[in-house]
């Protein structure tokens, strides 16, 4: 039995009909295609029961056989016109999928994401108009204060716990100067940014709270915290290892030593413990002091000092232009030059910084219609004396309530989604002409949390891939490393919440680890299988 390859580039049999794909764009109607057209005509005239019908005030009598040839062709061309406006069109029924099947290969809809928009503009117009008819103003957001109160000291301390980030810049020279010295990377260097980047952290982590701000402007401050503590180890630790490799490599201008290091080049982010047999055996013999071997160590060193595009060359990189500009650019990790676009479009950052706000105000909408009323209401019934909520009372109200909560929750992150990943991170991109615009994947058809943390935040799980996997992996074993980095994510997400509340008291880091064993019973055969559970469980 052969088989055949259906337009989708899958084998099929050829007894068995061929299912067709759903299309992103109309196809014209099989029955006015030329061929079955003139199919139509030639049955048609071939018909001996329509060519002996009697002519109605509709149709035109056949010419007789000795008219002229000018006739005969006009009256065919009669027939032919006719034929095409049929009353009654074809039908064409085939084996085809709908647009939602599981097993159909059409994957855009962007229409609902549209829908989505026209749905929250609904939402936040009918607010408006009821807080017109109540207040007189089509505005009235009681939540204004929160979002004004310490702002200029926010953007003071904002401004200057980035410039004490740039200290890294000098450190940075520092240790590429003091070549073998106390201070070399791979000495003393790194323990000295580590301290650095420790006390950094404890300082601008606790002036919120010394301060007491808001929990407003204290979430946005240890947001942005967070994120250039990122941003300055990515960079301090980036750069020291390229101070090692240039030290190397200019140890090799020198007459060859024992003492001169000729091992293998480490390719940054280091993982010894991902290395196959071979590599192990080349990084055990690296020290061989044949020309050969030289050459190729100065040439990988050599490689490693130069930007993945090649314009760029360490130490050329260590400016206050460079540092800033990667400040300002939506990535978490260091390169020496990244893939840029020709241009700035202003009329793409005019859109994408008008959506920022959009989504904060839709944000402060739905708080305000959907969450704070439910909020409210569960503590008057719970704080109810005649007569006092019993336990089940209590647990009642407690169930609708969440209830209640879970829909405007859901909308409400898929707008801090949405303002940050997609406008915010976009908007920066476009100032920069950073020309990688991949911040997220199709987290919504994740099947378990390790593959949503990887596709809904592309540039954090880079960062911890790099910087908290990849470099535990000389000490850890992968599944350990993964651990680990559940570990600092879940620390990091605490301090979040703990900024929120002003109480830490470990729920969400206790939450967020659990999701490791659940993990792992979504990858058991039997249940990985079994996409669709698996996606409603995720959601």
């Amino acid at each position: 039995m052969t088989a055949k390859t259906s337009p989708n580039g899958h084998a099929s049999n050829m007894d068995t009909p061929e299912i067709l794909q759903p299309r992103a764009r109309r196809a014209a109607p099989p029955s006015s295609s030329p061929q079955r057209k003139a199919l139509a005509t030639a049955m048609r005239e071939n018909d001996p029961k329509r060519s002996s019908e009697v002519p109605t005030p509709a149709h035109t009598p056949l010419p007789p056989s000795t008219a002229p040839p000018s006739v005969i062709a006009t009256s065919s061309a009669r027939r032919q016109i006719r034929s095409q406006c049929r009353r009654y069109p074809t039908v064409v029924y085939e084996a085809r999928l709908s647009y939602f099947d599981p097993d159909s290969d059409y994957a855009n809809f962007r229409g609902f994401f549209v829908l989505f928009w026209i749905g929250l503009a609904i939402m936040a117009i009918t607010a408006g108009l009821r807080t017109l008819k109540e207040t007189g103003s089509f505005f009235s957001i009681t939540q204004w204060p929160l979002f004004t109160k310490d702002i200029y000291e926010l953007a003071m301390s904002d401004a200057l716990m980035c410039l004490s980030a740039g200290v890294s810049l000098p450190l940075g020279v520092l240790y590429r100067n003091s070549k073998g010295g106390v201070l070399a990377w791979n000495r003393g260097g790194i323990v000295v940014q580590s301290v650095y980047q420790l006390l950094w952290l404890v300082c601008w982590c606790g002036l919120p709270f010394a301060r007491e701000w808001a929990w407003t402007a204290q979430v946005f401050f240890t947001l942005h915290l967070l994120a250039i503590l990122m941003k300055m180890h990515s960079y301090a630790f980036y750069n020291g290892h390229l101070s090692v490799a240039l030290a190397r490599l200019e140890a090799l201008d020198q007459p060859i030593t024992p003492a001169t290091p000729t091992s293998r080049v480490v390719r940054y982010p280091s993982s010894y413990g991902r290395l196959t047999a071979k590599e192990k055996k080349e990084k055990d013999s690296g020290n061989e002091d044949s020309a050969s071997s030289i050459m190729q160590l100065r040439d990988d060193l050599a490689k490693e000092l130069v930007s993945p595009l090649g314009n760029v060359t360490y130490p050329q990189n260590m400016t206050v232009a460079n540092f800033v500009d990667y400040l300002f650019c939506p990535t978490l990790c260091y390169e020496l030059e990244y893939p840029r676009t020709e241009r700035t479009n202003p009329l793409e950052l005019f859109y994408k910084s008008l959506a920022v706000f959009g989504c904060v105000y839709l944000m402060t909408v739905t708080s305000e219609e959907f969450i704070l009323p439910v909020l409210h209401e569960s503590q008057q019934l719970l704080q109810a004396t005649s007569p006092p909520p019993s336990r089940l009372d209590k647990g009642l109200i407690f169930a609708e309530t969440v209830s209640r909560l879970l829909f405007p929750f859901m909308v409400t992150f898929l707008l801090v989604f949405l303002s940050i990943f997609e406008y915010t991170l976009g908007a920066f991109a476009e100032i920069t002409r950073f020309a990688d615009r991949r911040f997220y994947s199709d987290w919504w058809n994740s099947l378990d949390w390790l593959e949503f943390s990887r596709e809904w935040n592309i540039p954090v799980h880079h960062f911890f891939r790099r910087h908290v996997y990849s470099a535990s992996r000389g000490s850890f074993s992968g599944p350990a490393a993964t651990g680990l980095t559940f570990v600092v994510s879940a620390l990091a997400h605490e301090l979040v919440m703990g900024c929120i509340t002003r109480k830490f008291r470990g729920y969400g880091f206790g939450m967020m680890m659990m999701q490791m064993p659940i993990v792992w019973l979504q990858r058991l055969p039997w249940v990985r299988e079994r996409t669709l559970l698996n996606n409603v469980l995720f959601w």
